[in-house]
């Protein structure tokens, strides 16, 4: 009997249905010379600290560096405390049983970073010793799956994947465990002050940004607009230097030269620069690409986003969504013109659809080398229906996202006028003078400046226009925006850099703090923890989330540069870098924080309020 194991009963589901296997059995189902059965996510996780003798929290356990970790079944919070899953330890015998009678076990969990280490902790923990052959897939289509099937790996292929996802549990343990005991022992706090490895450099990010905003002293500076008439054609100019003084600004003001009072000269064109502007399309979707949009534009969180479009994946509408590149190779490249010709009837960008089909489609997202263990997100050709409407809305972000990557350029003309009138003043405009791939969803650009014309006249330098408005301006200087999940995820990507240059932020990405697939659950956890709020749109920390980044800010397990630095050796583990090295620099940097933090967090339960409010 071939056994396969995926990462959740309805995949497992899916799987036995593609097979034809239809007998129902208790935790699996058989059929065709298959048994299918499933874990339910994680079943497994490295022991608590009593596991290895470390009873209580106390200051002379600290560090805890276990020679060898252990697995432990899942737990659970019931009123006698946490204790073992039953339902899990009855899912482990199933699979136990089915693993001591298997011919072949095929291992079908979700082909990631975490999916091999649920398998690889299942297979140790019952001590199987049987080889296995991995199924990788980037689409749950039944076709994608048969092919997969037929082309299964060696199970070996993948040790260096379970290598990363093992390191990156057992340094999470390390640092999280200790930091957060040291704190919480050397605060005297009565609830835990939770630390991690990736979630203490976010909560620093968050909080930094939050301080500097509520300390930001605004300075209130002056500028001049005027208003122009070139042949019943309005449009405006702005002052090109500000003025710090209302005095000094109105010195200006009253020398600009207005024709409309019948006595002066009007505004001089001195400069007409008119530039043709190529905007290539943006990339296709990864996850935290398609997880910022939709906080943009529908305030989805990222946690929301990632279960809706795991939704879609299993419903054979999407491929795998936990991926991290934002390309696609050449052969999924040659099914995109039939993937394109699915969406000829939809509602929203159906005549794009139709466009493209007799186009020659843009190349830029097509690169191998730039694939990783996935491609970029992509419908698969399924039809759907009666999807929800944030499924809907998830769904047509991928959809609309492909026809954008494939469509042309948006062409633009960038014209910047200069005008003299008592000072220097300039007029901006953009022209849109062929859309591209701006068409699909018929979108201006995302930010427009106020200043800015949208289209201007036609003018030469020597000309003379009438000014018929004139206005003086007092405007302020603004801090950085709150970060919202849209732009948390963002600076994410690059450990903290805010790079606005989206292939810049790839290049960067295994720099960044968390993955793709991890980041929401980041979020989520210093919200649980009590942390941050969201406040509308924005993440706020409470009291106790400033008060914990008051302690550890000027610590390395607050440094965002530091932990991205580690999520890169992890990816270098995965292809093939020292294992032991990472582990001997993890267990000394362990030490280094726990006997920081039990100095550093003296006092601090004074600080803490008694319950975490937004500040």
């Amino acid at each position: 009997m071939k056994i396969v194991i995926a990462e959740k009963p309805s995949v497992g589901r899916e799987l036995a249905k593609v097979f034809g296997a239809t007998t129902r059995k208790d935790g699996y189902i058989e059929g065709k010379g298959y048994s299918f059965t499933w874990a339910f996510g994680h079943l497994l996780q490295l022991a608590p600290p009593q596991d290895y003798g470390f009873i209580g929290w106390r200051k002379q356990h600290l560090p805890m560096l276990p020679a060898k970790f252990k697995l432990a079944i899942r737990k659970i919070k019931t009123k006698d405390g946490f204790v073992e899953d039953p339902g899990v330890r009855k899912q482990l015998d199933i699979i136990k049983k089915l693993f001591d009678e298997a011919t072949e076990i095929i291992v079908a969990t979700d082909a990631g970073r975490e999916g091999e280490l649920i398998f690889r902790y299942i297979y140790y923990f019952l001590k199987c010793k049987k080889p296995f052959k991995r199924l990788w897939i980037s689409s749950q289509t039944d076709e994608a799956i048969k092919d997969g099937f037929r082309n299964l790996k060696p199970g070996s292929d993948y040790d260096t994947l379970f290598n990363s996802a093992h390191c990156r549990s057992e340094s999470d343990w390390l640092v999280g465990m200790n930091a957060t005991q040291a704190l919480s022992i050397s605060a005297g706090s009565k609830s835990v002050l939770s630390l991690g490895r990736v979630q203490t450099p976010t909560l620093a990010m968050i909080c930094a940004r939050f301080i500097e905003s509520k300390n930001f002293v605004p300075q209130t500076f002056y500028q001049i607009a005027i208003q122009l008439d070139k042949d019943g054609q309005l449009f405006k100019a702005i002052s090109n230097a500000n003025f710090k003084t209302q005095p000094e600004a109105q010195a200006i003001f009253d020398k600009v030269e207005d024709v409309a009072s019948g006595f002066a000269t009007g505004g001089n064109i001195t400069a007409v620069e008119a530039k043709p502007r190529k905007e290539p399309p943006p990339l296709l979707h990864d996850l935290s690409s398609l997880q910022q949009e939709a906080n943009k534009k529908n305030g989805f969180t990222a946690d929301q986003t990632l279960n809706l479009l795991q939704n879609l994946y299993e419903s054979k509408l999407v491929s795998y969504p936990r991926t991290g590149s934002r390309y696609i190779g050449d052969d999924v490249f040659a099914t995109v013109p039939q993937l394109i010709s699915t969406l000829t009837d939809h509602p929203t960008f159906g005549n794009q659809a139709n466009f493209l089909q007799t186009a020659t489609l843009n190349k830029r997202s097509v690169n191998a080398k730039k694939v990783t263990d996935h491609h970029a997100v992509l419908p698969t050709g399924v039809k759907p229906y009666n999807l929800s409407k944030d499924h809907q809305a998830i769904y047509d972000m991928v959809a609309g996202r492909m026809l954008e990557a494939f469509h042309q350029e948006c062409v633009k003309e960038i014209t910047k006028i200069t005008i003299e009138s008592g000072s220097v003043f300039t007029a901006n405009g953009t022209v849109i003078r062929s859309a591209g791939w701006r068409s699909v969803f018929n979108e201006t650009e995302d930010e427009k400046k106020d200043e800015e014309n949208p289209a201007l006249p036609k003018l030469k330098v020597g000309e003379l226009l009438p000014i018929v408005n004139k206005a003086l301006l007092e405007k302020q200087t603004k801090p950085k925006p709150l970060y919202n999940e849209a732009s948390l995820l963002k600076a994410l990507e690059t450990s903290g850099k805010e790079i606005e240059d989206e292939e810049l932020r790839y290049a960067m990405k295994d720099s960044g703090l968390g993955t793709p697939a991890t980041r929401a659950a980041i979020i989520e956890t210093l919200l649980t923890r009590e942390y941050i709020v969201r406040d509308k749109r924005n993440l706020i920390p409470t009291t106790k989330g400033l008060a914990v980044y008051e302690v550890v800010k000027d610590k390395k397990i607050a440094q965002a540069e530091l932990t991205g630095q580690w999520e890169k050796r992890l990816e270098e583990i995965r292809s093939g870098a020292s294992v032991t090295d990472f582990k001997a620099e993890i267990a000394d940097y362990t030490k280094t924080i726990t006997q920081e933090l039990l100095v550093a967090g003296v006092g601090l339960s004074a600080q803490l309020a008694e319950v975490p409010t937004a500040v």
